[in-house]
């Protein structure tokens, strides 16, 4: 199974929306370099479907990557199928699967003008196990399943 990156967004501090910067690098341990994110126990790294996006600008949202708070904007991978131990392997760097969804404790904005919000039940986390560059239009290869 793989798919593709479309975006690599960073931001500088928690609770903004990301911007797509199209390349980064991904350090083991820590997540993607320069974001405010990395370093977040067991959440270092964030992947959420450009078809997950789809489905908030269906409902009228003027919404693309990385305004749901992700570092990875995915294409043809189903991530929520993707079980907790899964490695994904972009380039050199390897990514083991970590948390299906999240719970979100406050509503964000996209929460409050769509009624609903896909990062916390379409969005995963993933650990850096092995570090490396990673760039828009990568593949991502679905390497082991637990």
């Amino acid at each position: 199974m793989e798919g593709k990156i479309i975006a690599v967004c960073t931001s500088a501090k928690k609770g903004e929306r990301k911007r797509n910067v199209g390349t980064g690098r991904l350090l083991p341990d820590l997540g993607l370099e320069g974001d405010a994110h990395a370093g977040f126990a067991h959440r270092q790294i964030s992947l959420l479907a450009l078809e997950s996006i789809e489905k908030m600008r269906q409902m009228g949202l003027d919404v693309g990557p990385g305004d749901f708070a992700e570092n990875i904007t995915t294409e043809n991978l189903v991530l929520t199928t993707l079980p907790v131990g899964t490695r994904l392997k972009i380039g050199e760097a390897l990514l083991e699967v970590s948390q299906i969804g999240k719970e979100c404790h406050n509503r964000c904005a996209i929460y409050y003008q769509a009624g609903d919000c896909v990062m916390p039940k379409e969005g995963i986390f993933a650990v850096v196990l092995t570090g490396g560059t990673i760039n828009a239009g990568d593949t991502i290869e679905v390497i082991a399943v637990a």
